[in-house]
């Protein structure tokens, strides 16, 4: 056994011996989950405080004994650019540099360990500016439960699949990379029978590879579900999922509907970012998803930094990650819009319910007089074609280029004129909107489709 898989081995028994206290924390009620994130705050504001020369100066004169999630609002914003421009003055680990996680990220073609016992994964760049995160053992331990609990409390409260092993399909990038992918691979174990199968290879490809292992859990890209609950009306995949996860990608409506109606099996909705993890989960009980209530505080924002109320969806979050002191992030924005939602979820837990998330702020598409288009524009009228499968729109100086895999016949002409009809209603003059159809749509590196390209 090499060192690398001795060490895996090592952080898979630290794994399993938390999977109790993680079953528990779901079911923590409301108070339980304030203490305990009031409790990690402190620790992890006095350790950035301590260890951090950047942190030190921005959080000077903080009452670390005082601070709580209301005080939390007070303290100024942490962004991307900062972190990537102060790294090695942020980080708690004084050993760890961004030269050294750059070049082992660079070197990487499978899973490894960074400086013994962290990883060190990037975010895809989507977005803007690329990031680069380091993650410690715990926290990367963590991250795995997180994705993990709830679903084995769904399947454990489910007679019929707790009667048999699980059979997991996943459709998805390999990109050791990402957090996603790497930490998966970190922590496989023969406790679940896993199928991979590589976004990239052809349709027809992963239909058959998927008809031939004919498991019952499905996790693919929301993006890729569509494309595979199309093939299944056509008759061609044959598979009955019991349980559908996504991730990855904006989960819309009308792919959550599809796949729901064509294998009438609950679809849990997966929002994962490099900077804390799981932020997000479905129960696979109701819609939405549950915040990781008790190791994250996630602050629904509107464009001025104001808190947002449920039911209507903010401009950005501040998230704090409560669990990987190694790389203190508190109040780091991130442009996702959410919508918090304050119904109770069938499952009991109180962890704070969020909305399926249907975009990024940075995927707005601007114009000149001040016109600003919202990527739902564009969203509302395709997803309302039964024929697109999957679609990129390219923004243009005067409107948009769509490319749209086509599952049957497409008026396009038409299409474009309701989308030039809908811009102009917005505010555009004289949009203009090409709609193609395509074989296939380029994704990026991660696997991941960029659905709205801007200028």
């Amino acid at each position: 056994m090499d060192a690398y898989e001795t060490t895996r081995q090592r952080h898979v028994a630290h794994l399993l011996s938390e999977i109790g206290e993680h079953f528990e924390r779901v079911a923590w009620p409301a108070e339980r989950l304030r203490a305990e994130r009031t409790a990690r705050l402190r620790q992890l504001v006095g350790l950035a405080v301590e260890r951090s020369p950047w942190h030190r100066d921005r959080l000077e004169g903080v009452e670390v004994g005082k601070l709580d999630e209301d005080a939390l609002r007070d303290l100024p914003v942490m962004t991307k650019d900062d972190l990537m421009g102060n790294f090695d003055a942020i980080v708690t680990d004084h050993d760890v540099r961004l030269a050294d996680a750059n070049a082992h990220i660079a070197a990487l073609e499978g899973d490894a360990y960074f400086r013994d016992e962290l990883h060190a994964v990037a975010s895809g760049g989507s977005s803007g500016r690329r990031g680069v995160f380091v993650w410690g053992w715990d926290a990367w331990a963590t991250v795995q439960l997180t994705a993990l609990r709830r679903s084995l409390l769904d399947r454990i409260g489910d007679p019929e699949l707790a009667s048999r092993p699980p059979v997991a399909m996943i459709v998805a990038a390999e990109n050791a990379t990402h957090f996603t992918s790497a930490v998966s691979e970190t922590f496989a174990t023969g406790a679940i029978e896993t199928h991979r199968f590589r976004i990239g290879l052809p349709l027809e490809e992963i239909v058959a590879g998927l008809n031939a292992v004919a498991g019952d859990n499905l996790a693919t890209y929301p993006s890729m579900l569509g494309r595979l609950a199309g093939e299944a009306r056509a008759g061609r995949l044959k598979i009955q999922p019991r349980r559908i996860l996504t991730m990855a990608e904006p989960l819309l409506r009308e792919i959550r509907g599809a796949a729901e109606d064509v294998w009438r099996a609950p679809v849990a909705n997966m929002w994962g970012t490099s900077e804390a993890g799981v932020t997000a989960i479905g129960c696979f009980k109701g819609p939405g998803m549950h915040l990781t209530d008790d190791l994250l505080i996630v602050e629904a924002v509107d464009r001025n930094g104001e808190p947002v109320p449920a039911g209507v969806r903010s401009h950005k979050v501040y998230v704090t990650n409560l669990f990987n002191p190694v790389m203190p992030l508190i109040r780091y924005e991130i442009t996702d819009e959410v919508t918090l939602l304050d119904e109770p979820c069938a499952c009991g837990s109180v962890h704070q319910r969020i909305a399926d998330i249907e975009g990024r702020s940075d995927d707005t598409f601007n114009y000149p007089g001040e016109v600003s288009v919202h990527p739902h524009l564009f969203r509302s009228i395709l997803g309302r074609e039964p024929a697109v499968s999957e679609y990129q729109v390219r923004q243009t100086p005067a409107g948009a280029e769509i490319s749209i895999c086509a599952e049957g016949a497409l008026d396009t002409a038409d299409l474009a004129g309701k989308l030039q009809e809908a811009m102009a209603r917005a505010g555009c003059s004289d949009p203009a909107v090409t709609v193609t159809t395509v074989e296939r749509i380029p994704r990026l590196a991660t696997g991941k489709l960029k659905r709205f390209l801007t200028l």
